[in-house]
């Protein structure tokens, strides 16, 4: 099933994205944000997200295989 930003309503959001919502906010979460609202939300900007995702990639972090 397809996931959409709770604040904006973008969708599709990309496995990275739902990563890294998962990531940030805690495996269990049902609500996900876009890559713009959820830098907005953490009050960082997208490419420190996408930095992030780079190290957890890099480190071998199961959500973003």
């Amino acid at each position: 099933m397809e996931k959409e930003c709770v604040a904006c309503g973008k969708k599709p959001l990309s496995k990275d994205t739902i990563g890294i919502n998962k990531k940030m906010l805690g495996k269990g979460i049902a609500n996900f944000y876009c890559m713009n609202c959820l830098a907005d939300y953490l009050g960082c900007t997208v490419d420190d997200l996408l930095d992030k995702i780079e190290e957890f990639k890099a480190e071998g972090c199961s959500l973003f295989q």
